[in-house]
């Protein structure tokens, strides 16, 4: 679905290359999370997949065609939640009237499902909106356009702890297996119940490209036991937790917090465990 191939990019030749010969695949069926420590290029490369910037080398598709050439049949699939933004000093229902043509299976009736979910006003005035409602108005229209993309920088920071719920709850709904997800975050906590493929970058690395299914298999988040080899230990009320490689048949739940902090930590060691 949307393919990134050998991309390289720079902000200038004074701040060197933020990404070199950088590849990776997106599937449709998935809800990634896009994570990576701060100035790891995770901004810079929403906006380079959804072709706001142009690369210095390599190309990034969306169904074979080029996203920088910003195609009408490229723009009616592919939506991006920027994690900063304004409305207009219009409402919402001349905001829907004049967006909603761009994207051919937009539907209303799921927008205002979203926006009850939400507890929003249908027909808020735009520019009125605090920023949390801004992004939750701005959420349930993106959601609604039902494109084959969908990619959000931090959609949850603005959110108070129920609508961080009320987003989950939004995006299990709208998630089909012909569409693809993607949030770019560093609240992991926030949308570890809903995504289902982790992505970890540093730079031209991608340091983990794995479903947590195959996480669950591979890697055990549990208390420290005696032999243990641990690739990271977190103290804890329950005592010090540790990520290990998980025995044969063992099967926890994937800690994310963990996992990006342990796959920082030790690259390789991770790496060499997902390549078996």
């Amino acid at each position: 679905m949307l393919q990134i191939s050998n991309l390289s990019f720079s902000y200038g030749k004074s701040s060197g290359e933020l990404f070199n010969n950088f590849s990776l695949d997106l599937q449709p069926g998935n809800v990634y999370g896009l994570l990576g420590k701060n100035g790891a290029g995770k901004s810079t490369l929403i906006y380079l997949m959804t072709g706001l910037l142009t690369p210095k080398d390599g190309v990034v598709t969306l169904n074979g065609d080029n996203v920088r050439q910003r195609l009408p049949k490229t723009l009616n699939d592919l939506f991006l939640v920027p994690e900063e933004f304004d409305f207009p000093n219009i409402s919402l229902s001349q905001f829907v009237k004049l967006n909603s043509p761009f994207y051919p299976r937009f539907s209303v009736e799921d927008m205002n499902r979203y926006l009850d979910i939400f507890e929003m006003e249908r027909d808020a005035r735009l520019h009125s909106l605090s920023m949390g409602q801004k992004k939750k108005v701005y959420m349930s229209f993106a959601l609604a356009a039902n494109t084959q993309v969908l990619i959000m920088d931090e959609p949850t920071n603005g959110l108070d702890i129920p609508s961080k719920s009320q987003f989950r709850k939004i995006v299990a709904q709208a998630m089909s297996d012909d569409k693809m997800m993607l949030f770019s975050t560093h609240q992991v906590r926030d949308i570890e119940q809903i995504i289902d493929h982790v992505v970890i970058i540093d730079h031209s690395r991608v340091l983990l490209n794995a479903n947590l299914a195959d996480v669950s298999s591979r890697l055990a988040f549990r208390p420290m036991r005696p032999g243990d080899q641990p690739l990271l230990t977190q103290s804890s009320p329950m005592g010090t937790l540790a990520v290990v490689p998980a025995a044969p048949g063992e099967e926890t739940q994937p800690d994310l917090e963990m996992l990006f902090n342990a796959t920082l930590l030790q690259p390789d060691v991770v790496n060499t465990l997902f390549a078996q």
